[in-house]
């Protein structure tokens, strides 16, 4: 029992939970080391070393893991004496750094509304860390490391500080680059129409590299990435790592530190968390060590290219705030501030007193840029030795390919992806924000070697099963998807059916699955074709198809699809129940008919803004709609060879949905595919 006789509570009942809160804690920590560590990977993987945030970003999912993860540091009652329990509270200090330096560039694929609502988030959270940590630095809970401590709470503020800031600038530096953007897209358009090419992978390349330029360099991440606060924050991230870790040996090393506990004896010096807080400990440092990569390499690959081009840029142009960093807090302090106060000099006085915090918030912002930049510099001075020993490397590593590149200089002259002299310059199609102009050589170099090794990746994994499909099938026969409408029979109901690729394409596949008489191989050949078909239908309709309505269909195509896949179902109806019972194929055909006429009449009765129901309706209508073209009136005889002559019929017309898709994709909507990569 908790209570004693006397209503006072046992303390050592109350603490029996308080172990498995560490477990709690340290399962915290461990999500938050994972999303860090699948980050990083993917940034080596895709050769991405600005590392975009795709698991670890700033949203109310990470920062509740969070809040978890750094419970320890914010615990103000327990007593905790031991050496891991102290080491324990700096590293929840320095984890909340690592996080805040890992997630910034996640602040440039938010929405204004969600950028402010996670930011002043992630400060109620420092906040609320830094104060209670100050209390137990004055209470003495926290007696050890207690200048860690205090440097660690000065990095946490000034990375809340720089990244609340940046986020400052990321609706600027969208609206700029997106104006960019229309610029180099009016320029490609007018050069692809008056160029002609005659070799089709030659300009299909060329379109994907113009594009691929500029998908990339606007990529809201990857313009908060190569910002001089995102450098400064990798730096700040750096250091706090490097104080946990002295503290950590330092504890090791010298265990007279912890002369205070023995004064009180090992029963009592022990915590309620007991054998959790070395779990807790041990996790929050592995998160650490994984999750100051990214910073550390974004903070390093910067300063080594500011040295390799420092050329002879003065000291005075170095040193100079761009605009685009201010120009949020300029527009908001030249608009009107919306009060209905009918006295003029109380509107004047709140109007005064918005110019004197805009200002002052400016002055900040110039700021931080500055010292931002200050810090680039003196990463710079200090790294000098290691930067000279990079560069040696460097020269060293192209004279060996040169070297390679000559003996073999046949062979890549007649690849179409390889060697260097071989690449255009497509450098205007760099979309680079003021003050960014050196990085303008590098960033296309590195998107031109991207983009061709994203073009051999395609082509060592293509989607092998629709190419069978494609290879099997007579192109000749590809007469026109408009065969398949006809007024020859009457339609069911006034609606048409959505006019997208993804609704016609299951529909079809529906139909030629149940017809009987066909070769069970060539029923999996034909799904496992559409299936990856699908994929790049449903890519290109999400970037091209905007209404409500053609979502909706293209959700109720994948309910479709779905069920005749896995159950050889179209949505309640058992495909198999009605090939088996059909006599000869013109008879499954007038059963699909009929059961797609009961579908149709049911789903009037279903909401329409429920997939399902979109999915009863839609494709009830898109059922009969073919059916009354293709099955009767090609039904003539009720043999063998009709059904596979239908079968392979229905099959050319799945792939003249495929060979429909909208030239856009190749052209001028090519970069909305790549960003989805990004």
């Amino acid at each position: 029992m908790l209570g004693c006789v006397n209503g006072s509570l046992n303390q050592a009942e109350f603490g029996k939970p308080m172990p498995w809160i560490g477990v709690y804690i340290t399962a915290a920590s461990l999500a938050c080391a994972i999303a860090m560590a699948a980050d990083a990977a993917a940034g080596f993987r895709y050769r991405q070393l600005w590392f975009p945030s795709r698991y670890i970003a700033l949203n109310a999912m990470s920062l509740s893991v969070i809040a978890v993860a750094v419970k320890l540091c914010v615990d103000l009652n327990t007593p905790m004496a031991r050496r891991e329990e102290q080491l324990a509270k700096l590293s929840s200090s320095v984890l909340i750094c690592t996080v805040m330096g890992n997630a910034m560039p996640s602040l440039g694929s938010m929405e204004n509304k969600e950028l402010r609502s996670n930011v002043i988030a992630l400060a109620i959270l420092v906040i609320t860390s830094f104060v209670n940590i100050c209390m137990q630095l004055g209470t003495g809970v926290i007696f050890v490391c207690r200048w860690e401590h205090a440097f660690v709470m000065s990095m946490m503020l000034l990375l809340l500080v720089t990244l609340s800031f940046s986020a400052a600038m990321v609706p600027t530096s969208k609206c700029y680059l997106e104006m960019e953007y229309c610029k180099r897209h009016e320029l490609t358009l007018k050069e692809s129409l008056s160029r002609s090419c005659d070799n089709v992978f030659d300009k299909l390349k060329e379109h994907l590299l113009k594009y691929g330029m500029m998908a990339h360099s606007c990529n809201p991440q990857f313009v908060v990435a190569r910002s001089v606060t995102c450098t400064a924050s990798g730096a700040l991230c750096l250091l706090s790592a490097m104080t946990l870790a002295q503290a950590i040996v330092r504890a090791y090393l010298q265990p007279w530190m912890f002369e205070f506990v023995s004064c009180y004896g090992p029963s009592e010096s022990e915590s309620d968390y007991k054998w959790s807080s070395t779990a807790i400990l041990i996790m929050q440092t592995i998160a650490v060590g994984v999750g100051t990569i990214a910073p550390a390499f974004r903070w390093f690959l910067t300063i080594r290219l500011k040295w390799q081009r420092r050329g002879n840029k003065s000291y005075k142009d170095e040193f100079k705030s761009e605009k685009y960093w201010i120009q949020q807090f300029i527009e908001i302090k030249e608009r009107p501030f919306n009060l209905q106060v009918r006295s003029w000099r109380c509107r004047k006085l709140i109007h005064d007193s918005k110019n004197v915090v805009l200002d002052m918030l400016i002055g900040i912002q110039v700021g931080i840029v500055l010292g931002s930049k200050a810090v680039r510099l003196i990463s710079i001075l200090f790294m000098t030795p290691i930067l000279l020993f990079c560069d040696l490397c460097s020269d060293l590593r192209k004279k060996f390919r040169l070297n390679i590149s000559d003996s073999d200089k046949d062979l890549h002259s007649s690849s179409p992806l390889e060697g260097s002299a071989s690449k255009p310059d497509f450098s205007q199609y760099i979309l680079h924000l003021e003050g960014e102009e050196e990085l303008v050589h590098v960033m296309m170099q590195n998107n031109c070697d991207t983009i061709e090794r994203w073009i051999e990746m395609g082509k060592n994994n293509q989607p092998k099963h629709l190419v069978q499909l494609f290879e099997e099938t007579d192109p000749c026969g590809f007469t026109g998807v408009m065969d398949f409408d006809s007024d020859a029979v009457p339609p069911l109901d006034s609606a048409e059916p959505p006019n997208n690729w993804a609704l016609p394409i299951a529909t079809l596949t529906s139909i030629a699955v149940t017809i009987p008489d066909i070769d069970p191989s060539a029923r999996k050949r034909l799904l496992r074709g559409v299936r990856e078909g699908l994929m790049y239908v449903n890519i290109v309709e999400e970037r091209l198809c905007a209404k409500q309505e053609l979502m909706n269909a293209q959700k109720a195509a994948s309910i479709v699809f779905m069920g005749v896949d896995l159950y050889h179902k179209w949505l309640d109806v058992d495909l198999r129940k009605i090939s088996l019972q059909g006599n000869t194929t013109k008879d499954v055909l007038e059963a699909l008919a009929c059961s797609a006429k009961n579908v149709l009449v049911e789903s009037h009765g279903y909401l329409m803004g429920i997939p399902f129901g979109m999915a009863r309706q839609s494709t009830g209508r898109a059922f009969h709609v073919p059916y009354k073209q293709t099955v009767l009136l090609d039904c003539k005889s009720s043999d063998c060879d009709m059904s596979n002559s239908i079968f392979e019929k229905l099959s050319k017309d799945d792939l003249r949905y495929y060979c429909g898709l909208p030239h856009q994709l190749r052209t001028c909507h090519i970069h909305r595919v790549l960003s989805q990569r990004h």
